[in-house]
Formats: C-alpha cells, structure tokens, sequence
C-alpha cells in the first residue's frame, strides 16, 4: 500500500484540509502528513515505481532510489517540524496550507523519474511558494513578485532545456539517458537550474525574499526550493563538471562574504543558504562519488541546521519584534532555550567538530583537496589550480565562522540585555531542541549518517571522519574565524553600505517593467483608438452611402457634384432595412454566388 502512493498526495490532502479546517486540526493533519512522508520514506522498498503519462509523454510519476529516498526523508522530517513551530508561532490555517502545498510539490519534484513530471512539480513549486510569501502581506508583496519573476524565468529556462532534452534523445525518461545531453540543453539546465540554487548573478531574490515574510514562512523558505535545485543538478550532471565545481565554490566565498556585512538577521542568513548550498554544487560539480555522497549528506545536514537557525532567530524576532542585530544584545541570560538552540545551529553551520555539518562539509573538502588526483583539472586550464575549490571551501569555511560568531554576539552576548522578552514557547522549543540533538547525534555518529546516503559502500570505505588531520582542520578554521571577526569588526561594522547587485537590479525591473506595461498598454490604447475610429467611420458611412459620396464628390476638382435635395438629408426613396434583414439579404447574394461557381 504505502509504495502505491507518491508522498506528495496525502501533503497536499493536508494542505487543502489546512485551509478549511480548524486552526489546530490544520496543523495537526499537515503534521501527521510530512512526518508519514519521512517514515514512508524509509519503508517504501528500493526501485519502487508508479508509471504513467502527463499530456500525452510517457512518465514516471513516482521513483524512490538513495537519491529521492533520502530527499523524501529530510523533506518530511523537517516539515512536521517546521508545522509544529508555524503552529506556535501563530501562523493561520492558510500560511500553513500554502506551506504544505510547498512541500507536497517539492516533494513531487524530487521523487519523479522523468523531466517532464518534475518540471510540472518545479513549476508548481515555484507557485506555491510564492503564495506562501504574499500570503504575509506588507513588504513580502512586492518581494514575492520579484521571487516569481525570478523563477518564472528560471523554470522556463529549465523547460527549454527539457524540450532539448526530449529532442535530442526522445524520451523525458531519466532512465534514457546520462543526464542532460547534446549542445544546447546542459548550458539551458545550468542556467535555469542555477537561479533556484543561488549561482552568483541569479541569486539575488533569495537575499531579498526570505527575511520580509512571516518568521515560519521562512523556515520553510529556507529548506525547500534551493535543495529540490540541487537535487536537480546532480540528476542533470550525474557525471559532474568542472565549471558547476568551480561555481559551487565561489559560492561558499560570495555567500559567506556578503553575510559577514548584513545586519539583518534574517539576510545574513539568507546569504549563507547560498554559501552552504556553494558546498553542495561543488560535491555535485566533482566526479567522484564520495564527492556527491558529500553533497546529498549535506543537503541533509544543511535542511536541520538551517531550519534550526531560522527557528531560534525567528524567535527572537517573534518575542522583540527586532530585526536588527545592533538593537538587540545579552539575551543569552534572558532567552537561553533560544540561546542553546542558535548555538547547536551556528557550531553545526561552521563545522565544529562533534556537528553534523563537520561530517558532511569535510567530505566535499577533502574531495576538493583531491581533485588533481582524480584527473578533473585539465592542465590546459590556466590559473585553476589543483587545490584552487579547496582554497575557496576553506575560506568559506572561516567566513562561516566569522558570519556565526557576528550574529551570535550582536544577539545573545553585545551589551546588556535592553529588554527583556519571553523565551521561545513550549511549541517553538521542543522542534528547535530536537532537530538540534540531531545535528548533534549525526555529529558524533557519523555511521548513522552514513547509512542514510547513496554510495554507503564507498562512504564507509573511503572517508573516515575523525582523524587528526581532519579534527586540526575544522579546529584551526575556528580559531581562524574567531580572530578574524574580533580583529576586523569595526571595520565590517563601517562596510554595511556595500551593496549587492540588487540595489540596481530592482529598481531596474521595477521601472523596467513599469516602462514595458505603460509601452504596451498605450500601443494598444492607440490602436483601439484608431479601430474605433474606422469602425465608426465605416459605421456612417454605410448608414447614409449618398451623403458621403456627395461629400467626397464635391471635395474632388473638376467634379461638380449635384446637391441632394432636403439639405442632403434621405428622402423617402432612400432604402432603409433591419440588421435581419441586411444580413439576410448578404447570405443570400453570396449563396447565389457560390451557387454561380459551381455550376
């Protein structure tokens, strides 16, 4: 029975049941349904498979393999999690339906075994989280339409190269062939795909959407769009690539840059979701196995953590109202749950040893630090050194550190406590505390994690996650971290005004597209005025024929026209006939005409 159901039908059954039920049977449904999902997940047997057709193509509706088995899992997990928070944190029955259909379309996405089904489930992903940000109101409206002109451009790039795709090899089916093939639809996907994972130049509205809606609308904001791209990625580029490598890397150094000048704490957030995911690309970019077994265990680890982040800061934001790093301090003392719960986030972000993120994050480094091992460089390729990915990681790594120790003393320990607010709700702290001891267990538990990924065998076989070298690494990044934020931060304090590409882009689209609108509507203003015209004309005209002709006649030299008796007007032999009858009369003449033809 349970392999007989994609996970996505009965996530979107809660949706529209959250929507119309009451507020605490809403949630209470849309709970039960995400975690299913992730028992589900674990159940349903390997190869399971529900085929079919979507208008008219031959699909496959429903695929579980290590891959989508392991999205399914942590997608699941987290959402029942992140409903017990929005059902804490006061979010209504409609925010939380719009969530839900969120889910349930990601999940659609990751578990489908064709291009043309997760392109459907895509498309409506981006739908659904758009409303889930509109939804908030204020601010969230104007930036949930830049959030869907982005993925709208985006998703259509993606179809582009689907169409490609079904061109080149004649089948949507991922079992067809080795990823996106031929000329143009691998440049299309990396594109298209590259706006929902944050590629610098396309990441802007990830930045400026997730801080403006509601506090648990943006955990699940932060889980769901970026990592469904990932998974996209490697089912695009199962083989890997250098350049997508490369781009993953400048990621890690971009994101957590542009972090270390936010002070708003949900934007410095929002700029390490595309640090992080940097770190997936490049495991997925790599060719090796281990590299994309890092990858997948990050996509993991990354979804508890982040989630867990955006949590404990949402409760901050919930209780003070503040958004503000520099009008908040020493809330450590009066908020220590929420305290305890950043902290577990923040030292699994930056790769503290005994964290999860040290797990996952050491293998797509160490990959990195062997890639000239593997043959992936090219010696004809200038500059791109055998150990430049591992450099860009490694100074993500230490701006992670710098991002997460920034936050965490501006928040909890700068000053003294100015105000002095409730810590986090029993419904707010028991899914932080626990998603928390999970980032803590696949720390200290690695094996379990392991488990969990696809390539288990050479995981287990290859990488060994405690060792001296490895321990000293994540250590030193630490210790590097530390003294570069206290070193540096009054004059990261005087950097806040550096903008990012948004502050000209947006402004652009907005007149842009206001320009267009007004261009398009006035054009075609001017040709309703000119049709009108003509019809009017055409209209008395044929209402009086002689009027006019006298009229034209006597404009024209050399014609002397006889004037009309009556001051022109009709007299009584002018015919005059009902709409009926004219027609009637026009249908005969042309019946008659025809009737002419064929004989």
């Amino acid at each position: 029975m349970i392999e007989s159901v994609p996970p996505f039908v009965p996530v979107l059954l809660a949706a529209a049941i959250a929507a119309v039920a009451p507020r605490k049977v809403g949630h209470a449904v849309g709970f039960l349904a995400t975690a299913g999902v992730a028992v589900g997940a674990l159940l349903v047997p390997d190869g399971t498979l529900i085929a079919g057709q979507l208008f008219g193509f031959e699909t496959v509706l429903y695929q579980v393999d290590d891959f989508s088995r392991l999205m399914g899992l942590i997608f699941g997990l987290i959402g029942a999690a992140a409903v017990l928070y929005s059902y804490s944190s006061e979010a209504d029955g409609k925010q939380t339906a719009a969530a839900l259909g969120y889910v349930g379309t990601s999940l659609g996405a990751v578990f489908a075994g064709d291009w043309l089904t997760l392109v459907f489930f895509w498309e409506l992903m981006a739908v659904t989280s758009t409303l889930l940000v509109w939804y908030y109101g204020g601010r969230a409206v104007r930036t949930g339409f830049r959030y869907a002109l982005a993925h709208g451009i985006g998703g259509t790039i993606v179809l582009g190269a689907v169409v490609w795709q079904y061109v080149e090899v004649g089948s949507f089916l991922f079992s067809e062939a080795t990823g996106i093939v031929g000329p143009v639809a691998p440049v299309l996907m990396a594109v298209g795909i590259g706006v929902n994972v944050g590629f610098i130049g396309l990441h802007t509205w990830l930045p400026d959407t997730y801080p403006s809606p509601h506090i648990a609308a943006s955990v699940f904001l932060c889980v769901y769009t970026t990592k469904t791209g990932v998974y996209a990625m490697f089912r695009a580029f199962p083989e890997g690539h250098l350049w997508i490598a490369y781009m993953g890397g400048a990621m890690a150094v971009f994101g957590a840059s542009m972090a270390l000048l936010q002070e708003d704490m949900r934007r410095l957030l929002s700029y390490h979701i595309i640090s992080q995911v940097g770190y997936m690309v490049a495991g997925v970019g790599i060719t090796t196995e281990l590299a994309t077994a890092g990858a997948f265990g990050h996509v993991f680890n990354h979804i508890l953590y982040k989630a867990l982040l955006f949590m404990s800061i949402g409760v901050v934001i919930y209780r003070t109202g503040i958004e503000d790093i520099t009008e908040v301090g020493g809330l450590w003392k009066v908020m220590p749950l929420t305290f305890i719960s950043y902290l577990f986030g923040a030292a699994a972000i930056s790769g503290v040893p005994g964290f999860n993120g040290f797990v996952s994050k050491g293998i797509v480094i160490a990959e990195a630090h062997h890639m000239h091992n593997i043959n992936v460089v090219p010696e004809s390729i200038p500059f791109v050194g055998t150990d430049l990915l591992w450099w860009l990681l490694i100074i993500g790594g230490i701006g992670t550190f710098m991002s997460f120790i920034k936050l965490g003393y501006y928040v909890f320990f700068h000053g003294p406590a100015s105000i002095d607010p409730d810590d986090a709700k029993v419904g707010q702290a028991a899914p932080m505390l626990a998603v928390g001891s999970l980032c803590l267990a696949f720390g200290l538990l690695p094996g379990v994690l392991f488990e969990l990924l696809p390539y288990t065998d050479v995981v287990t076989a290859e990488y060994t996650t405690y060792t001296v070298p490895h321990v000293a690494e994540g250590i030193a990044l630490g210790v590097a971290g530390f003294v570069g934020f206290f070193s540096l931060k009054n004059v990261l304090s005087r950097l806040t005004w550096i903008p990012d590409v948004d502050r000209v882009l947006n402004p652009a689209v907005f007149y842009g597209g206001r320009a267009l609108v007004v261009a398009v509507t006035e054009t075609w203003a001017a040709v309703d005025r000119v049709a009108v015209a003509v019809a009017s004309g055409a209209l008395r005209v044929g209402s009086d024929p002689q009027h006019y002709a006298y009229a034209t006649a006597k404009r024209l030299p050399g014609i002397e026209a006889e004037a009309r008796p009556n001051g022109g007007r009709p007299g009584t032999i002018d015919l005059q006939v009902s709409m009926g009858t004219s027609v009637f009369l026009i249908v005969m003449t042309l019946l008659g005409a025809l009737a002419v033809l064929l004989l």
